[in-house]
């Protein structure tokens, strides 16, 4: 699922993240997989990532930056390559 980190855009759904991925090859890994609820709205402050729960609540949770480029990701998907199977003698 695509997610709008800016701000303003709320989930329009129930989704569990356990890491976001820029458009350039970045992605922010939680700490702890996180459950947005309908309404709540993701922001990226300096390098920290920020949830605004729609009930009015500012969460700041745990993570790391890392990059995904190269092989193991799909261009333009963000999901993770097949794996190549190996072939047994």
């Amino acid at each position: 699922m695509r997610l709008t980190a800016d701000g303003a855009t709320p989930a329009s759904r129930l989704v569990l993240v356990e890491s976001l991925e820029t458009d350039d090859g970045y992605a922010f890994d939680l700490a702890h997989p996180l459950f947005l609820a309908a309404g709540d709205r993701l922001a990226f402050e300096g390098e920290r990532l920020v949830v605004f729960r729609a009930a009015g609540e500012r969460l700041s949770p745990a993570g790391s930056w890392s990059t995904r480029c190269g092989a193991g990701v799909r261009r333009g998907t963000g999901l993770p390559d097949p794996l190549p199977r190996r072939r047994s003698r």
